[in-house]
Parts: C-alpha cells; structure tokens; sequence
C-alpha cells in the first residue's frame, strides 16, 4: 500500500516537538507512536525507527516517531525517560489531530522507552491506547544488573576449564575475584518487596503493567542482558510475578539476536510480529 513521509511540528508546555508522520494512502484504525530510548532521536538505532515505521505505514498502519523535548530538533530541556509523559501524550494527541481516521492507538518502545510506556500508563490513564509493545523493556536496579551477571556471566566463567586454570596458574587477578564477590552479595539484596514509599520507577512500571487493560506485545531479545534482567526481576519481585498472567499478553522471544535487533533479519522478525499482532490482535 502507498504511503508518504513528512515532518511535522507540535506543542508540548511551552516547547514544539519535531516528529515525521509515516501516513498510508488509507490508513487501519490502529495507529502507533514510537517512543524513543534515550539518549537518541527519532531515527533510532541503525535508522531501526525509520525502517519500521516504513514497514508498517507501507501495510497501512500510520506511525508517528518524534524527539522529546531537549532532543534531536524538539526545543526544551533534555530529560530521561521517567519524565516524558506529557510528550508522549501531546504526540498521541497530535496523531489522531493528523490522522482522524486512528481511533485506537499502540505505543511502541525498546529499553527505557518500554518503561516510559508502561510509566505513562500508570501516571495518564489514556483510553486512546489500545496496545503496548515492549521490547526488552528497562529495569535497571543495582541489584538487578548483579543478578542477572552472576547468573549468566560469572556462573558461566566458573564452568570454564580455562578459568581454572588460570586461577590457579594465578593468572586471574583479585580485583577480578572480589569483583565476582561484590557481583553475588548485590544479587542478594532485595530488588523491591511491592509496597514502595516513593515508588521507584520499577513499581509503577508494574502498576501501570497490571492496570493496562489493553493489549500488550513482549518481545525479548534471546542474547540481551536487558532482556534477561528484566525477566529475573520480574521473577523475583513481588510487584511484577503476575505479569505473565496478565489477559492481553502476547510474548515473543527472538533468539540469538542483540538488544536493539541490529541485523536486517532481527529487524524484519520485529516488523512481522508488530504487523501481525496489530492486524490480528488489535483489529
């Protein structure tokens, strides 16, 4: 199906945000804002915002990318993920103004983007959206990172040979062994117990998870950290253990591939299964 590119600018506060709207030649009424991780603009990583807001504009589905404020060629002051919701809100907004046919809208995210989603969710109940999808979404904690690298980089290193031998060649520093030490006591600290007092963003992250009554597409990376931090946290702390449970789900796992799904195959799987689960799921 035919589809066309333009820029285009909108307001937020006291700032303009700077977006490009992919619009077909007849538009689904489903349409999809991509958030952007930070810090980068609206091409994305390897341009992977441009090409799937291509892939999905050419199958009839409008998609708006923009930078937030203090980023790319949005004024304003920069800020990080936690503080975007009004942006992502005045992008919604400024979709359906362009696109009045949308009726129903998904917010896409990778990393931090996912928590920005989920965070905007939980602070902006928003009946225009229909869907989430998150890719390898970001809840990063000092404790998390720990656990997630004893259990797939240091366990690994310990079934090593060649560890061993250096180790007992002593070829293996102490730096390197306290460091494995410090790795283990931070994974046993308690990641969070579910009842916060100010509500650090992973808990609203899986308040605003619980309370979405809408559709929401996971994709994990299958050779990610982040990937795999976010299922041990999920695992392990209270406020999140439901989430597999949750009605609308969908979970896909692209095994082999990097956190942003850099290869051209990785991107490709990425824009089928977005496109499949809006046309079938979302319809």
């Amino acid at each position: 199906m035919p589809s066309t590119e333009r820029a285009t600018q909108f307001p937020c506060a006291m700032d303009t945000l700077v977006g490009i709207l992919a619009l077909p030649d007849t538009p689904a009424q489903t349409g999809v804002v991509i958030i952007v991780g930070g810090p980068q603009y609206r091409a994305g990583s390897h341009r992977q915002f441009v090409l799937l807001a291509r892939a999905l504009s050419d199958a009839g589905v409008a998609v708006l990318r923009f930078d937030y404020r203090g980023m790319g060629d949005s004024s304003g002051a920069q800020r990080n993920f936690e503080a975007v919701g009004q942006d992502i809100a005045a992008a919604v907004e400024h979709l359906q103004q362009l696109v009045p046919s949308v009726k129903k809208i998904v917010l896409w995210g990778l990393c931090d983007a996912a928590a920005a989603a989920l965070l905007y969710c939980h602070d902006t109940p928003d009946p225009r959206i229909s869907g989430l999808c998150l890719l390898n979404p970001w809840v990063r904690s000092e404790a998390s990172l720990a656990k997630t690298q004893v259990k797939h980089y240091y366990t690994q290193r310990l079934r090593q040979k060649e560890f061993w031998i250096k180790l007992l060649s002593g070829k293996v520093a102490r730096s390197a062994l306290s460091g494995f030490v410090q790795k283990v006591r931070q994974s046993r600290n308690t990641l969070h117990t579910g009842i916060a007092v100010h509500q650090p963003f992973q808990y609203r992250m899986a308040a605003g998870w619980q309370q979405f009554s809408g559709q929401i597409l996971l994709i994990l990376s299958g050779d990610d950290y982040t990937a795999k931090e976010f299922v041990e946290y999920a695992q392990g702390d209270a406020a999140w253990q439901a989430y597999l449970r949750h009605a609308g789900l969908t979970r896909h796992e692209v095994p082999g591939v990097d956190h942003t799904f850099s290869s051209a195959a990785a991107r490709q799987q990425v824009e089928q299964l977005t496109l499949q689960w809006i046309t079938t799921v979302l319809r």
